[in-house]
C-alpha cells in the first residue's frame, strides 16, 4: 500500500487548496518572509544529504552531464509549457508565474527526497521518508499557492504519476544499487534542493529543472567510479 506516497500528493493537493482560497488574507510581506524561510529549509534539506556523499568527482561529474543533457534537450522549457497545460485547466487562473511554477513542479516531483523516499517506500514499506516530507510539502504548498493559486493543488498530478512508478519499479531498482550509489544518489539530490533553495529565496535563479537529469546518471557514474576509478587510485 503507497500509504507514502499517498500521503505526500494529498499534503501537495490540500496545500495548494489552502493556500489558493486562504492566500489573500496574508500580507505580501508575511509571504516574502515566509519564502525565505522555506528556502532555506529547502537548502538545510539539501545540505543534509550532500554530506553523505561518497564519490564527489561522481556526483559532480553527473550534475554538470546532466545540466548539459537539460540544456540540451530544453527540458526546461518542457516543464514550463507542461505547467501552463496544467494552469490552463483551472478557469480563471489568468497570468502564471512560469519560473515560481517551474519551481514548484522541480521541488514536488522531482527532489532526491521525494524519488528516495518513493523507492524505499516500494521497496521495504518504510514510508517515514515521505511522511516527514509531507510535513514539510502541505506548508510549502500554501506559500506557493498564495502567488499561484489552484494550479499548485494540480502539481500533485504529475507527482503522483512519477511517485508511484518509482514505487512499483522499487523492487527492480533498489537490488541494483549499492550504498555509495544510493547516497551518491541523495547528494546530488541534495545539491539540486540547494539550488532550489536558492531559487526559492529568489537568491540565485539556478536551471533546476535541467539539473534533473543528473538524478538518473548519478547511478551509472557513481557504479563506474567506484567499481573501476577507485580500485585503481588505491594502487
Amino acid at each position: 500500500m503507497p500509504i507514502g506516497v499517498i500521503c505526500n500528493v494529498l499534503a501537495v493537493a490540500v496545500g495548494g487548496f489552502l493556500g489558493s482560497t486562504c492566500g489573500k488574507k496574508l500580507s505580501q510581506e508575511m509571504k516574502d518572509k515566509l519564502n525565505l524561510i522555506f528556502g532555506i529549509c529547502s537548502m538545510g534539506i539539501g545540505i543534509s544529504s550532500i554530506i553523505l556523499m561518497q564519490n564527489m568527482p561522481a556526483v559532480v561529474l553527473a550534475l554538470i552531464l546532466g545540466t548539459i543533457v537539460g540544456v540540451v534537450t530544453h527540458l526546461g522549457r518542457h516543464i514550463e509549457n507542461g505547467g501552463k497545460k496544467l494552469a490552463k485547466l483551472i478557469p480563471g487562473q489568468g497570468t502564471t508565474d512560469n519560473a515560481l511554477l517551474v519551481t514548484t513542479i522541480v521541488l514536488f516531483c522531482a527532489s532526491g527526497t521525494g524519488i528516495y523516499g518513493s523507492i524505499v517506500s516500494g521497496m521495504n514499506g518504510d514510508h517515514s521518508i515521505l511522511l516527514a516530507k509531507s510535513i514539510l510539502d502541505i506548508f510549502t504548498a500554501m506559500i506557493f499557492a498564495c502567488s499561484l493559486g489552484m494550479v499548485t493543488s494540480l502539481v500533485a498530478i504529475p507527482q503522483f504519476v512519477i511517485f508511484m512508478i518509482l514505487f512499483l519499479c522499487a523492487k527492480l531498482i533498489f537490488p541494483l544499487t549499492t550504498p555509495s550509489m544510493v547516497n551518491d544518489f541523495k547528494a546530488c539530490g541534495g545539491l539540486i534542493m540547494l539550488a532550489t533553495g536558492f531559487r526559492i529565496a529568489k537568491i540565485k535563479d539556478f536551471p533546476i529543472a535541467d539539473m534533473i537529469p543528473a538524478m538518473i546518471l548519478v547511478w551509472p557514474i557513481s557504479w563506474a567510479f567506484s567499481s573501476f576509478i577507485m580500485p585503481l587510485l588505491m594502487h
